[in-house]
């Protein structure tokens, strides 16, 4: 039937749209586009889904339908609030959608901001209400002057002081934030605004990111060394108008190298030329720390972020001010690496090794390797910054296609590399988690006036309660995971659903009241220490500690004034923090990974520890890094105390080569779980039976492999039993051709009990 044919009773029509939805199905839905809406490709519509209205993304549009035209529904209306989403960008979502073999829709719609998801308008004047408030001169005045116990009432103020702040976003950092104000305002320290004393569109919706203008178009940037000054001219060059325009560089910087100035210079050169750039950070507090440099050095810009821990709005206005042009910088998370910018000049992936740039959940893309294509596809050069780079980005260094800039001094003048020792745990006792020889080390630490950092990777008291009868311990209902004894909420709670539990006052197998905490989490840790320095002033970073907005950020700022003589924590000290008075790290109860089946769990070992070592002696100030294990002839040990991760990577490419494995292989997991276990082994059956035959008539698939069926390595959670299936390929080629004929056939498959998902290129197997 021609496409301008028309059912009886239904709207003229004269095209048909293709449109991807928020949905876990493959495939775009066919509507038919009535005379009256202008559609195309980007747009935003909202189309009847079932018994719903949905928010869905053009994707093409055409005049042929497989449906006939009798069945196909009608688009609602079109969003004239959102302009269409560029063809670049939509390039970008159909890449994703191919190469990850996930729908276009659910990548498009959940890197769209939440406010732009909804069928609701947007109010047509929709920063009218809104009310700011803006720091005094009296305020000004007492952030110097407010005692240590005022911390949260000073990081509003030198907040505040950088320009006028929404209300609201007062309230997203702070949840008491009336009483907050109450005070402050009474004090003659703050005072609200109309919003249009906002300096500017942006700011008017998200002004936490934004500064006062100033009369200077940049600040004075330090001067580079001869290493940073050769990685910003090699990056610039690229940037010249007979250029390629596309470059990728890996700037293998050791800890305090100045990776952040080769960034900063090569941003400057990008806004001189009237182009955007975008910076990429692993975890979302790492952005105010970043925030923070770009508005001092650059106070004349509009500078956006993008993160999941933003509200509706500003994730909203932060899309819409890099769309228009008008932010020049957006720094973000991974999911910053889809926002849309016309102008773009340069992309930024700080810490590219991180593994959080890998999302775990629904589709499971890696924003490095997507920033990696989209500054191909925007003939831009990228940056992939790191002191401990990943094995494939080394060996895409090896490959030639990456070129590597090496910063191998230290920033800061006389700043020299941490010493690096060991406590012999099979020598020397640990009474909770930690030895007296690290105590003695904190000791002449903090008798120096420096500052001390306690590193272990376990957040709550203790992994868990044990019956000294028996030796039983409580696990979660919903997990094959014991429960986490979490002292200051006085509750258990599993780390990997959420579930808590009251504390048992008595064993669950033998009655006896005889349960105590065993090993040592951060809570634990925060514990001993406080015991051995009961005047000296302690802080406690990770998740746990963190949950208030704003709560890490004040935390930072108080350890960079001096405040704070010990911080304790997990992974969220690791990276990106610069304390100039820290001299000692301390690394508690690291030998975990030794045990770790995964493949990756030396480098990650590696990368974290040399990360955290980085963080001592990174002023004049000689740093010490003191690591307590059994096993300190171990060879990632052995290349801290070196600082030797060249010949880390060299060991593991022999052994990587040897096993076949990434670099030298490519590999995808069908990630499965389903309440019923007989279900969840009848798909996986099914699976590869099709993956064998698929193999079979697939060409090119020399070297690719099905391997047996095995349960993940956590293999309940939630209540789901958890199972996966590897695949390995020799090239990239053969594996993607491979997955497109087999994903296809495995949507054919009666799946009604089982969830699942292919992850192509897992970081964790």
């Amino acid at each position: 039937m021609p496409a301008s044919s028309t059912p009886p009773g239904s709207p003229a029509v004269t095209q048909i749209a293709k449109i991807g939805l928020d949905v876990p199905l493959a495939n775009t839905f066919d509507f038919l586009i009535p005379n009256e809406l202008d559609v195309e490709p980007g747009r935003l519509v909202i189309v009847p889904f079932g018994r719903r209205r949905v928010v869905g993304i053009v994707v093409a549009v055409g005049a042929e339908s497989n449906i006939p035209l009798e069945k196909l529904r009608a688009i609602e209306s079109v969003r004239s609030d959102m302009p269409a989403v560029s063809a670049d960008l939509m390039a970008l979502f159909q890449f994703c959608a191919a190469y990850y073999h996930a729908p276009i829709g659910q990548i498009a719609l959940n890197a769209i901001p939440p406010m732009l998801r909804s069928v609701k308008r947007l109010p047509d004047k929709l920063h009218a209400s809104m009310r700011a408030v803006g720091i005094t001169s009296a305020g000004r005045l007492a952030i110097e002057a407010l005692p240590v116990r005022s911390s949260v009432q000073r990081s509003i103020l030198q907040w505040l002081a950088d320009g006028p702040q929404l209300e609201s976003a007062l309230r997203q950092r702070h949840v008491r934030s009336s009483a907050l104000l109450k005070r402050l305002r009474e004090a003659g320290w703050v005072e609200s605004l109309d919003a249009s004393a906002m300096p500017s569109s942006f700011a008017a919706a998200n002004p936490s990111t934004t500064t006062t203008p100033s009369t200077n178009t940049q600040s004075s940037a330090p001067a580079l060394n001869h290493e940073q000054q050769a990685a910003v001219v090699a990056i610039i060059k690229v940037l010249d108008p007979g250029a390629d325009g596309y470059q990728a560089f890996l700037l293998d910087g050791i800890t305090g190298s100045g990776k952040t100035e080769v960034y900063l210079a090569a941003i400057a050169e990008v806004l001189r030329l009237g182009k955007q750039a975008l910076v990429l950070v692993p975890e979302i507090n790492l952005t105010p720390a970043f925030l923070r440099h770009v508005r001092s050095r650059f106070p004349n810009h509009q500078v956006a972020p993008a993160h999941s821990g933003m509200s509706n709005l500003a994730r909203f206005v932060a899309w819409r001010s890099a769309q228009d042009g008008e932010a020049d910088i957006v720094i973000g998370t991974r999911l910053a690496v889809f926002t849309p910018m016309p102008r773009l000049g340069i992309i930024i992936v700080d810490e590219e090794h991180d593994a959080s740039y890998k999302q775990q959940e629904g589709v499971r893309y890696s924003a490095r390797d997507v920033a990696v294509f989209r500054a191909s596809q925007a003939r831009c050069p990228i940056v992939l910054g790191s002191a401990t780079p990943s094995i494939e980005t080394l060996d895409n260094v090896a490959r030639g296609r990456f070129t590597r800039l090496v910063l191998r001094e230290r920033a800061v003048v006389q700043a020299d590399l941490p010493t690096v020792s060991f406590v012999d745990l099979d020598a020397e006792k640990a009474p909770d988690g930690i030895t007296q020889s690290m105590i003695r080390a904190i000791d002449e630490t903090i008798k120096r006036g420096e500052q001390a950092l306690v590193f272990i990777n376990r957040r709550g008291f203790a992994p868990a309660l044990v019956c000294g009868g028996c030796g039983w311990m409580p696990e979660c209902r919903r997990c094959s995971a014991r429960m986490v004894f979490h002292r200051g909420i006085k509750r258990l709670r599993c780390h990997h659903c959420g579930a808590e539990a009251k504390l048992p006052l008595k064993c669950g197998e033998c009655a006896s009241t005889d349960l105590h905490p065993t090993g040592q989490g951060s809570e634990r840790i925060e514990d001993a220490l406080t015991a051995a320095f009961p005047d000296r002033r302690i802080a406690r970073v990770d998740r746990d500690s963190t949950r208030r907005r704003g709560s890490a950020e004040a935390i930072f700022a108080s350890a960079e004034k001096g405040e704070i003589d010990i911080l304790v924590g997990t992974q969220m000290l690791t990276k990106g923090h610069d304390f100039s008075k820290m001299t000692f790290v301390g690394v508690v109860n690291a030998d975990g990974a030794v045990f770790s089946a995964d493949f990756r769990a030396a480098e990650r070992m590696a990368q974290q520890l040399m990360q955290v070592a980085g963080r001592a002696g990174r002023a004049q100030l000689p740093g010490r890094v003191l690591i307590q294990t059994r096993f300190v002839e171990h060879p990632v040990y052995q290349a801290v105390a070196s600082h030797n991760y060249a010949a880390f990577v060299s060991a593991a490419l022999i052994e990587r080569r040897l096993m076949h494995l990434p670099p030298y292989s490519y590999l995808a997991l069908l990630r499965t779980e389903s309440r019923n276990a007989a279900a969840l082994d009848s798909f996986l059956h099914r699976a590869q039976q099709l993956a064998k035959s698929t193999l079979a008539e697939t060409i090119e698939a020399g070297g690719l492999r099905v391997w047996e069926p095995v349960t993940a390595t956590l293999e309940r959670k939630a209540g789901y039993v958890r199972k996966q299936l590897m695949l390995q390929a020799d090239s990239r080629r053969s594996m993607q051709q491979f997955l497109t004929s087999w994903i296809d056939a495995l949507r054919s498959v009666d799946s009604r009990a089982v969830r699942w998902v292919v992850d192509v290129d897992p970081v964790d197997v």
